[in-house]
């Protein structure tokens, strides 16, 4: 980042920081976006050289696609070149929300966000810094998580300062991320919906507008959506996993329990929820990288269900060793 003549993010975005991310962002900048799921990195998407300096800021493989955000339903048009009717149903149902919807691209959308993909990933995130941004920019936003590439993503303002500071004009101030795990990724291959990655819209809730149900394919060495690569969101310290309501296999070792009403700090879920689990997950798995070459952890998996498939889905790519 060579320019230090944007706004610095403050407590809470006003439009002082805002008129800011707008200006950096069309001089082909990088800003921190606050989103309902993490932290976003986001630069124009329709700008290529913009879209690299994601690539540099991440050191993340060219091989591993975007997520173009926008901020209305019309912008659909500007990024993909067609709507399948079924992929209209799923943005009646989510949009704005944690839900991407991977589409034929248009050919204004660079080769670099697609990964040389024809298809595009697609959302529109339910934040209101991030609404009011994107709907006052005449283009949309390349935004993958705000962090370093297969590292823990962000879910606040300080995560994304401590490191990529010096890579972004600023980070806007959105609070902390009310969903905490990535947006569900959904691809259309002749018309049939397919999950791609799992995240803050359930696969029951998606199978429930469906009316049947749907195949998931969430790994891949090439892949078509980010987040599917084996090893990803992992911290330096290593952990180990158990499944929901064992005990650890290894007496005496750090164990992070799914819930425990005794000792709520050291549980994944501060009530014993799935929903309070994907808020604190990340910011879990960070804290364990105050004491990087500490013992390794066991965690318990969350229930296999609702938004402990996404929360399981994270913790087994972040013990991935490769």
């Amino acid at each position: 980042m060579t320019s230090a003549s944007y706004l610095c993010g403050s407590m809470h975005s006003d439009h002082a920081e805002l008129t800011a991310a707008i200006a950096a962002l069309r001089d082909g900048h990088l800003v921190g976006l606050p989103t309902e799921t993490v932290y976003g990195l986001a630069a124009n998407a329709l700008n290529a050289v913009a879209v690299a300096r994601i690539f540099e800021a991440k050191k993340r493989p060219h091989f591993d696609p975007l997520i173009v955000h926008i901020g209305k339903r019309s912008d659909v048009d500007l990024v993909a070149r067609e709507v399948p009717p079924v992929a209209e149903v799923f943005m009646n149902a989510f949009w704005p929300g944690p839900l991407t919807l991977v589409l034929p691209k248009q050919p204004a959308i660079p080769d670099l966000v697609t990964s040389g993909l024809d298809s595009v990933a697609i959302r529109m995130p339910q934040h209101p810094v991030a609404l009011e941004l994107l709907q006052a920019l005449d283009f949309p936003l390349a935004a993958p998580s705000a962090n370093p590439f297969g590292y823990v993503s962000p879910t606040t303002r300080q995560h994304v300062l401590d490191q990529l500071a010096n890579e972004v004009a600023l980070v806007l101030e959105g609070g902390s991320c009310s969903v905490g795990v990535e947006s569900t990724i959904l691809s259309f291959s002749e018309g049939q919906p397919m999950v791609l990655r799992l995240g803050g819209i359930s696969l029951e809730a998606l199978e429930a507008v469906h009316g049947r149900p749907i195949p998931t394919q969430l790994s891949s060495s090439q892949p078509h959506a980010p987040g599917q690569l084996a090893s990803h969101y992992a911290p330096a310290r290593a952990i180990r996993l158990v499944a929901h309501g064992e005990e650890c296999p290894a007496p005496g070792a750090p164990f992070l329990r799914f819930y425990q009403k005794e000792q709520p700090e050291w549980s994944l879920s501060a009530d014993g929820t799935t929903g309070s689990a994907a808020t604190r997950l990340f910011g879990v798995l960070r804290r364990l990288d105050e004491e990087p070459d500490g013992p390794e952890v066991w965690i318990e998996k969350a229930p296999e269900a609702g938004l402990g498939r996404a929360i399981n889905d994270r913790l087994v790519r972040a013990a991935h060793r490769v």
